[in-house]
Order: structure tokens, then sequence, then C-alpha cells
């Protein structure tokens, strides 16, 4: 066994009942609550993050890609199916998939209540992947061959329960609504399912429905639609895709990203970024502070040690080495501990829901978890690089110890 190791691991089993022994559990819990709150901030904060993007992009794609218009924001130009945009799109290999959609505000009216919507219509090739998990009640719209429903689209929509609960409807009820336009057109529809998001946004107002009543309403043919919404493989690449679209757009085309359609929601995250990091740098500063003051008291109880060594012959930087040992004993014990504490708490609120929240406020019900572990492994990494870097500081004062005053000194 080497030299420093061998006096390390002694220092270690005789400080039991010493002063050193005490501020040394102090300062493995300092490192522990570091780690663990690191743990924790990282899988909330990516869980927060995961949680609010995947409800954006059930309604708002990455990019949308619209005809100018004029007038009501809800009402589209019709843009063609085939256009220099379409024809861009399967050539990005950034770009995981698109779908073409359609808008219409109109009126929901039962005999005892209205509500303003506003109606999102869908074809074929639209992902339900998603909404799904947010159905609550009901099933999802089947899209039918036109040639065998009477009026060449179908009737069923989805609502949400914010306005199954206004308009007193459940799944199977007929409600009447009446397109904004002039002359306004009725049609009967029928509530074939319920979802809830929890985003207001789209809560609030927007139902789904057949793309095919959209362009009846706005007496368009099959062959134009309202949106392209384009979605990414890698969210990260959004500024290079749009950058790409914007180089085939032709005149009275544009396209929106998301994060401009929902400015306040993803300020906000970039908000939780922040604190977030300097909530962490918060406590790693504490922590180091802590290492420090605690191997500044383990070096001045044992300076006799330390002027016996050098009588003997040991250099500083042996000597140092005893030391910075025992300090990186110390960071291990905190690590393993603030692992274990830090992944259990995320554990028991990612399988029982400890923690609620209000969803008008938070968008979701719960404190979310997600377990990202090559962020957990560089929260463990820097913590012990750091740590091991502040360590040597306190070490430094061993080279100013003269080893007569040393034998000499009492403690």
């Amino acid at each position: 066994m080497q030299f420093p190791s061998f006096i390390a691991k002694r220092i270690r089993h005789n400080e039991a009942g010493s002063f050193s022994a005490t501020v040394s559990r102090i300062g493995v819990a300092s490192i522990a609550i570091g780690i663990a709150v690191g743990i924790i901030a990282f899988a909330v904060l990516l869980g927060f993050k995961q949680t609010i993007q995947q409800k954006i992009f059930l309604f708002g794609a990455h990019i949308n890609v619209n005809a100018f218009s004029q007038g009501n924001t809800y009402e589209e130009a019709p843009l063609p199916i085939k256009n220099p945009v379409s024809d861009a799109l399967p050539t990005i290999p950034e770009i995981q998939r698109w779908q073409a959609v359609a808008h219409k505000s109109g009126i929901l009216k039962t005999p005892e209540e209205i509500k303003g919507v506003i109606l999102k219509g869908v074809g074929k090739d639209y992902d339900w992947q998603t909404l799904r998990k947010s159905l609550i009640e009901g099933k999802l719209i089947e899209r039918k061959d036109s040639s065998s429903i009477k009026y060449g689209y179908s009737s069923e929509i989805l609502i949400s329960r914010k306005i199954a609960t206004q308009l007193r409807l459940k799944t199977g009820d007929e409600v009447i609504m009446y397109s904004l336009q002039n002359p306004p057109r009725p049609r009967k529809l029928i509530v074939n399912g319920i979802y809830e998001t929890e985003m207001e946004e789209f809560d609030n107002n927007l139902i789904i429905g057949d793309i095919g009543l959209v362009q009846r309403l706005n007496g368009w043919g099959p062959d134009s639609v309202g949106t392209y919404e384009i979605y990414l493989k890698d969210f990260q690449n959004l500024d290079v895709v749009t950058n790409k679209l914007r180089r085939t757009l032709p005149p009275g085309i544009y396209l929106q990203k998301v994060t401009s359609i929902f400015p306040q929601i993803f300020d906000w995250l970039i908000l939780l970024d922040r604190n977030t990091a300097v909530f962490l740098t918060l406590i790693l500063f504490v922590a180091c502070f802590n290492m420090i003051s605690i191997l500044l008291v383990m070096i001045m109880e044992r300076t006799p040690l330390i002027g016996l060594l050098k009588t003997l012959g040991s250099p500083n930087r042996q000597i140092r080495m005893v030391f910075f040992r025992v300090g990186l004993y110390l960071v291990r014990q905190g690590i393993i501990i603030g692992n274990i504490v830090g992944l259990s708490l995320c554990w028991l609120q990612y399988q029982f829901k400890l923690i609620p929240l209000d969803p008008v406020n938070y968008y979701m019900d719960t404190v979310p978890i997600v377990f990202d572990w090559p962020i957990f492994l560089m929260v463990n990494v820097v913590t012990i690089v750091i740590a091991a870097l502040i360590l040597l500081i306190p070490t430094l004062i061993i080279t100013r110890i003269q080893p007569i005053k040393a034998l000499l000194f009492k403690k």
C-alpha cells in the first residue's frame, strides 16, 4: 500500500470521537445534500420542460407554414397542397414528419349554453399518438373514406373537458356549430371523445374535427389546406430547419416557429434553466467552502503528525497527498449518500405522485420527473472535479508548517 494511502486510512480510522469527526460528518452531509439537490433539480427541470413541450406539440407543431391572410386571426387563406415548401420537405433530413390541417372559428350551441371555439380540421396524415395520451373519455375520430360519408366529411369531433363541462356535454351527444362567416353555416356534430391537456391555450376553445368539414365551410377543394405542421427529429435543430425552409418560401407563404407562437411559455422555460443554474451554483459553493473548512480543521488537529512526518523526511507533496486523500474519501462518501437520497426521492415522486401542482399555473397536476442518466453522471463528475481542485487549496498550508514548531504544537 502506498504511504499516503496508508496514513490517510489511519487518520480516518483514528478520528472517531474527535472534533474533526464531527466536522467530517458535516462535510459529508453538505456534499450529499449538494448531489441530491442537483439530481432532483435536473430531474424536475427536465420533467417540466419535457411535459410542457409535449403538451404544446399536441396542437402546435415545431414549424407552421401558412398563406398570408387578412382579417380574422383564426381564419386561414387556402394553401395549395402542392407548393415549393411541400416539395422541399422530403429533402431535409432533420424533418421527422409533416401534416396538413385547417382551422375555422365558430360557436358551439346547446339548448342552454353557447361557447366560442376554434375547429381544427385534421386529415388522414394526422398523428394521433401524442393526443391519445390526453384522451380521458370516448375515442379518437375515425377518418373514413369520403365516398362513404353523406356530406363528404365526418361529423365526429373531440372537445376538451373544460368545454364539455361548460356546455354540459358528454360523449355521444350532438351539438350545433355555427361557423363565423356571412351567412353562418350551422353543422350538427357528434362528440366522439373528450381530451384534457391542462393548458388553457388549448382547453379553453380548441376542438378537433375533420379537415373535410373546414374545406366545405370555406368553399375550398380537397387540394387546399390551411396550415402545414412540421415536426423535427430533434427540437434543437429548429433554427437550422427554419433557415432552410425560408430559402424555399414563395411570395404569399410564411412560416412560424413554435417559440414565436408561444413566446411566454418558452421564456418561462429559459428562466427555469437560469434559476436552476444559480441555485446549484450556490449549493456547490457552500459544499466546497465546507470541505475547505473541514480539511483545515483536520490539518490543525494533526499538526504534530505533520511535524513528525517532515522530521522523518517526508516531502511536502507527500504529506499534502495524505490529507488530499482524506478529503476525497469524504467527498466519495457524500456522493454515494447523495445519489441514494436523490434518486430515491425522484423514484418516489415518479411512482406515487406525492407532490401535487396547480394545473392552472403549472400546466400539470403533479411534479414531473425525468431520469436523464447522462445528466446525473455529469452532476457527479463535475462535483468530483471541483471538489478535488478545491481540496488542493487548504493543503497548501502544510508547506508553511515548520517541523520544530509542529512537534511542540498543543491542541
